[in-house]
């Protein structure tokens, strides 16, 4: 059985220590390096439709499927933490620019998001969808916020911090406040429009979001 460890502090990335015939697909640019052992395919898994659905949040149309014996390393592009999330005949909907990794066992497609509540959140209408058995790799920037819902409870999640929930909860999209809100809130819409979640069922939140760090970064870099 292959052995699997997120490995680092502020900069984490995934090592798959894989015995013969171990397999893990994930997304390209996201391989860091391989042993000589290790075979290496790029694959477009799950057909052509799902390779579209794919292409269609973003991400790769391709996956890289790596085959073992020997080790492989999986990194994120951003500060952050890497969340191992096990599946067991369920659903996971997973903000696309996000998904690292998964185990050959689990299906990786895409699906639309109701209520715009991608687009609004400035990463596109559809989200990544991993179903079935099995490990899911994912990467929070800056860290990861987790939350359970029991049964009707619910929360607001501004929408680009929105890093993946369960299949099957309620969701819908809210704005928040008026033409004020709207005029002073801080980077092209965030803070603005909140994505509303009711469970049962976990959820997981981007620390900081994409849109604060180029944000944060931009007002550094000198204009001339």
């Amino acid at each position: 059985m292959a052995i699997y460890q997120i490995i680092g502090e502020d900069m984490q990335y995934l090592q798959a220590d894989l015995l013969p015939q171990d397999l893990i697909y994930g997304e390209p640019a996201h391989l860091v390096s391989k042993d000589f052992t290790v075979s290496f395919e790029m694959k477009m898994r799950g057909g052509l439709l799902k390779a579209l659905g794919r292409a269609l949040t973003g991400s790769d149309f391709f996956v890289t499927e790596v085959k073992g014996p020997g080790k492989v390393t999986f990194s994120g592009f951003l500060p952050g933490k890497i969340i191992e999330i096990p599946l067991n005949n369920s659903s996971l909907l997973v903000e696309h620019s996000s998904f690292l990794a998964a185990e050959s066992s689990v299906e990786y497609g895409a699906t639309l998001a109701r209520l715009t509540a991608g687009i609004l959140g400035g990463e596109g209408l559809f989200m990544a969808k991993f179903s079935g058995s099995g490990r899911v790799w994912i990467h929070a920037v800056g860290g990861v916020i987790t939350r359970y819902l029991n049964p009707g409870e619910k929360i607001q999640i501004e929408a680009s911090h929105l890093l993946a929930f369960n299949e099957g909860m309620r969701y819908g999209i809210a704005r928040v406040g008026g033409l004020k809100t709207m005029l002073l809130s801080g980077l092209e819409g965030e803070g603005i429009f909140f994505v509303e979640i009711e469970g049962p069922g976990m959820i997981w939140a981007h620390a900081v979001s994409r849109l604060q760090l180029a944000a944060s970064i931009a007002k550094m870099i000198p204009h001339s």
